[in-house]
């Protein structure tokens, strides 16, 4: 028996039980409703998400061709419609993920206004997001169930068994558009308790996975702009430790912890480690700092911090900001030590921000840390930060250069130019750049792609064009063109907005409730009909 048919017994025995209260109710329209809101909370969620990427993380294990993919959001509508999308173009949402982008919520969704990637908007808003994201995800689920219900009646009323049993079949194995969302908590905002407070609120809403990154959370910075300031191991692993007990303490107890690390573009600290002895998290921290070796007291001025470090005393170098700098060309070493310190103590999942799209780099990194750690694995940021165009044209110039080819039709400094889309080196590069992520997966230990702002460009750009047309010569076509035509002949759902936005399952509600004394606004005269 379907689950639907379970709960259509299951209803029609209340009735039986409670008799007069259950007068006018129809057990088929409550054991829809049931269907149409499968996840009560936001733990339901939480609990079926993390089950999801530990399966894939299994998987990928197994098979790094097995990797997973997601997009960025700052609205529940636009990650509603990337897992539509997913759905009609691909047939199942499997390994198809959200990721919550902190960048976004700074710029687009603060009180404040737009705010740079700095952790100074309202950290409420974070969790507030995923309730968002998860609210117009169910509603998706009710949305596309509601016209299954719909057809299903309609098969029935013309006594059409075959349709009415093609139906049914699609109903009972309904796949979700509820997927998994990878979420930023930036450094935490503020110490570990506040980590900790923070991450209740982000699983409560729904969130599986927390990505964490080892910045100080006063000084935090995009870990694509200059500036970033890290933390000793002992702070950072006291937040994962934070986000762990969260985890637990709701009874998520496979929630999955993203280690984020900046240290390959960050030069600075604010604090130097606290060591006991030699070899420990601490010295080796601190025996990236840059500075000079002393052999005196002579040596100390005043105000100057002295350290003992590799058995000598070190006077750190520190800028006027009151910040010491770590030794130019340290940073690889440092990711390598950041990551496998975090798989060590609670982290499940790595990610390690670069300044390019380079296999070949991730995989430098990514193999020393599985010397100690095999099945160390990332999430990688596609980031649009990146000139990818020029990136990998540059890449494939350097690689025609090592090969011994004839590069002179090819200024490397300009290789953006458009004169140059046609070339061989061109076509190539884009063709690393289709296979990236593949190649990425098998080589660099890449569980999971994201790009973290597709839709804040993808925003912009649409709007750009839409105003150029619609505020032009082209007037209403602009729109219709550029819009509407698309998408009725590219079946967009939200062609039919009325739909999308609920109307549909506000009339049938409306029906379940008043029988045939409904008011129902998607009668004939209903301009969606048009569609």
């Amino acid at each position: 028996m379907s689950t639907l048919n379970k709960d259509i017994e299951a209803v029609a025995n209340l009735a039986k039980e409670f008799g007069p209260a259950f007068e006018g109710i129809n057990p088929e329209y409550a054991a829809r409703m049931r269907a149409q809101n499968r996840f009560k909370t936001g733990l339901d969620i939480a609990k079926y998400t993390a089950d999801i990427m530990r399966r894939d993380m299994a998987e990928y294990d197994a098979d790094s061709a097995q990797y997973t993919q997601s997009l960025g959001c700052w609205h529940g509508f636009i990650g509603q419609q990337k897992l539509i999308a997913i759905k009609k173009h691909f047939g199942t949402t499997k390994k198809r993920y959200l990721y919550l982008s902190g960048w976004m919520i700074a710029a687009l969704r603060s009180e404040f206004g737009p705010l740079p990637d700095q952790s100074m908007h309202e950290k409420t808003s974070v969790p507030a997001l995923i309730e968002e994201l998860y609210t117009f995800l169910r509603q998706a689920d009710a949305r596309e169930l509601g016209g299954l219900f719909r057809q299903l009646d309609a098969a029935r009323a013309a006594g059409d068994k075959a349709a009415e049993a093609e139906v049914q079949a699609k109903i009972d194995n309904f796949e979700t558009h509820v997927v998994p969302i990878i979420a930023d908590i930036d450094a935490g905002f503020g110490n570990e308790e506040a980590t900790y407070l923070l991450a209740k609120k982000m699983i409560e809403a729904g969130a599986c996975a927390i990505q964490i990154e080892n910045q100080v959370s006063d000084e935090k910075q995009c870990g694509h702009q200059d500036g970033k300031v890290t933390v000793p191991h002992a702070d950072f692993l006291a937040k994962i430790r934070a986000v762990r007990y969260a985890f637990l303490e709701l009874g998520v107890d496979n929630g999955i912890i993203v280690a984020r690390t900046d240290s390959l573009g960050a030069g600075l600290t604010k604090q130097i480690a606290v060591t006991n002895e030699p070899g420990d998290l601490g010295d080796l921290y601190n025996s990236f700092l840059d500075g000079d070796y002393i052999d005196s007291a002579e040596d100390i001025a005043n105000g100057d911090v002295v350290v003992k470090a590799n058995g000598k005393l070190l006077k750190p170098k520190r800028l006027a900001s009151g910040l010491f700098q770590f030794k130019k060309g340290s940073g690889e070493d440092r990711v390598v030590l950041d990551c496998i310190t975090s798989l060590q103590n609670g982290a499940d999942l790595l990610w390690i921000e670069t300044e390019k799209p380079h296999v070949g780099q991730i995989a430098a990194m990514v193999n020393r840390i599985r010397e100690v750690v095999p099945n160390a694995k990332l999430v990688y940021n596609n980031s649009p930060s990146f000139n990818w165009t020029l990136n990998f044209r540059q890449q494939v110039f350097d690689a025609m250069v090592e090969a011994g080819k004839d590069v002179s039709a090819y200024d490397r400094a300009n290789l953006m130019s458009v004169d140059y889309d046609n070339s061989e080196l061109a076509i190539e590069a884009d063709n690393r750049i289709r296979t990236f992520q593949a190649d990425a997966a098998r080589e660099a230990g890449i569980f999971h792609h994201l790009i973290t702002l597709p839709t804040y460009h993808t925003a912009a750009l649409s709007t750009d064009n839409l105003a150029k047309e619609y505020f032009g010569a082209a007037g209403m076509l602009g729109y219709v063109e550029g819009v509407q035509r698309k998408e009725i002949r590219q079946g967009i759902a939200c062609v039919k907005h009325q739909n999308m936005a609920g109307s549909d399952m506000g009339d049938d509600h409306k029906e379940y409730f008043s029988g045939d004394a409904a008011l129902k606004a998607s009668g004939k005269d209903n301009t969606m009909n048009q569609f």
